[in-house]
C-alpha cells in the first residue's frame, strides 16, 4: 500500500493532536486529544487491511521520510516500509492498543443552535492575530450586526484583540461562545461550523472528508 500526499497532511494534521493513532480497518481515521477536548474524524482514499496501534505518530512519519515514495506491507505485529525496487527496508513495529488513546465512538451534536461559515482566509487571519497580539482565546458572540469573532485574553479586558465580523445563523437572544485558540488544530480549508449550547462545536471542512469535534470552554454562555 502507498499512502497518498493527503493523507500523510491528515497524519501530519492528527499528530498535532495527538501523537497516539488507532488506525481501524477501513477507510476512516480517527483521533481524540489527550485533555478528551478535541475529536477529529477523516474518510481518506486508502482502505487500511488490519487495526493498527501507532504509540508516536510523528515517529512513523518521520520513518516514511526516509523513504521516496514508501510502499507499506501489513503484517500481524508490524508493518514494512520501502521503496519499490530498493534493498532496504525498515521495519515497523506495532504498539499495544491499550496504552494508546483513542475515541471510543463518533460525537453527535446534541443540538444545533448557530450555525456559520468561516474561509480559509478568515482563519488564518485570526490564527497570526492571535500570534501577534499573544490572545489564547476566540470568542463568538452575537452582535447587532450579526456575529463577531474575536481573538482576546477572556482574562483581560485591557489586552489587545482582533476581530472578525462573519454571517451567522441562530435565533438566539445572546451567546458568548469561548474557544481556546490553541485547539484550532485545523488543515486549512473553508469549514462549515455548527455549535450546540451544551458546549461542544463541530467544524466541517467543505471541500475535504474531514470534520472536528471542538470543546467550548466552560466560561461560553446561551440565551434562546
Amino acid at each position: 500500500m502507498k499512502l497518498s500526499n493527503e493523507t500523510i497532511g491528515v497524519l501530519k494534521n492528527f499528530g498535532s493532536i495527538n501523537q497516539n493513532l488507532v488506525i481501524k480497518e477501513g477507510n476512516t481515521l480517527t483521533t481524540m486529544s489527550a485533555m478528551k477536548n478535541i475529536v477529529a474524524k477523516a474518510d481518506v482514499v486508502e482502505t487500511f487491511p488490519k487495526e493498527v496501534a501507532i504509540y508516536d505518530l510523528n515517529e512513523f512519519l518521520s520513518s516514511l521520510s526516509l523513504f521516496t515514495q514508501p510502499v507499506l506491507d501489513f503484517q500481524d505485529q508490524y508493518m514494512t516500509m520501502k521503496d519499490e525496487g530498493s534493498k532496504a527496508t525498515l521495519k515497523y513495529w506495532y504498539s499495544d492498543p491499550s496504552v494508546v488513546t483513542s475515541p471510543s465512538k463518533m460525537i453527535t451534536m446534541p443540538s444545533e443552535d448557530v450555525k456559520l461559515t468561516l474561509s480559509s482566509e478568515d482563519i488564518e487571519k485570526l490564527k497570526r492575530a492571535a500570534s501577534v497580539v499573544q490572545a489564547p482565546d476566540m470568542v463568538l458572540e452575537k452582535t447587532d450586526n450579526g456575529c463577531a469573532l474575536t481573538v482576546c485574553d477572556k482574562k483581560n479586558n485591557t489586552a489587545n484583540n482582533y476581530a472578525i465580523d462573519v454571517d451567522c445563523s441562530s435565533n438566539a437572544k445572546s451567546f458568548k461562545f469561548f474557544f481556546k485558540v490553541e485547539n484550532m488544530k485545523l488543515l486549512p480549508g473553508t469549514y462549515d461550523i455548527t455549535i450546540s449550547s451544551k458546549n461542544i462545536s463541530n467544524f466541517k471542512n467543505s471541500a475535504k472528508n474531514i470534520e472536528y469535534w471542538i470543546a467550548l470552554e466552560p466560561e461560553s454562555t446561551y440565551e434562546a
